[in-house]
């Protein structure tokens, strides 16, 4: 099934006095049920852009991005409907982790529960947050605020988070980049087995020749042109 499907996707930034700068020049992919996907490419080519878009946190100037089958871009109340998929079928993990710091590490993790309709009562939201947390093995933090955690801890409680709702996707951002490669490493086996026991398939935008070796595909952002590429060690990420 495919879960993901972008479709020519152009985007690009106005600069004053300049021409415009071209991000995306017609991008297009699709990602099924359960794939680990890295777009990788140099620093500044537009990767975290293209991420953002393919979760409906920025638009693009033509093309689409269908959720589920579902476009996100076009149509009555798109920005309605966006809102809605983010909250359901797409899990985020961020570089910075973003969580909410006056919050423990239990009420980030419930965060996507509070987001809007879930299907879960309170207590089996709260449930289903221990288990994820026990998953990533966090179960003896779940009282912790985020200060209290070291990045690696603070990034299972990012996972465990996109986790919460049983997302069709996980789009992830740099997930290893604030990371020494040892933590980053244990986090990879973290998000990877975490979301294997749920198959969401799973985006990943890195700039780590590694990370992008453990998904069954990559793809290459390089001048806005988007191009597959086979994971090997000695492919430059």
């Amino acid at each position: 099934m495919t879960v993901l499907r972008a479709e020519n996707l152009v985007k690009s930034y106005r600069r004053s006095g300049r021409a415009p700068l071209q991000i995306l020049r017609g991008a297009s992919f699709s990602v099924e049920a359960g794939e680990r996907v890295a777009i990788v490419g140099k620093s500044g080519s537009g990767k975290t852009t293209l991420l953002d878009i393919l979760g409906g946190l920025d638009s693009p100037d033509s093309g689409n991005v269908l959720v589920g089958g579902v476009p996100l871009f076009g149509g009555f109340s798109a920005s309605r409907r966006r809102q809605r998929i983010r909250a359901s079928a797409i899990g985020f993990v961020f570089q910075s982790y973003h969580l909410m710091p006056d919050l423990d590490v239990l009420g980030n993790v419930m965060m996507p529960f509070f987001a809007g309709r879930s299907g879960m009562s309170r207590r089996q939201a709260r449930e289903r947050a221990l288990s994820l947390l026990s998953d990533v093995g966090l179960a003896e933090r779940v009282s912790h605020v985020p200060a209290e955690l070291s990045g690696g801890e603070c990034q299972r409680v990012a996972i465990a988070r996109a986790l919460m709702r049983r997302p069709g996707l996980i789009l992830a951002d740099e997930p290893t980049g604030n990371l020494d490669s040892a933590t980053g490493a244990g986090i990879l086996d973290v998000l990877f087995s975490a979301a294997g026991r749920e198959s969401p398939a799973v985006v990943m935008v890195t700039h780590s020749r590694e990370a992008a070796m453990r998904c069954d595909r990559m793809l290459r952002l390089e001048d806005g042109v988007l191009s597959g590429e086979t994971p090997s060690p000695e492919a430059p990420a």
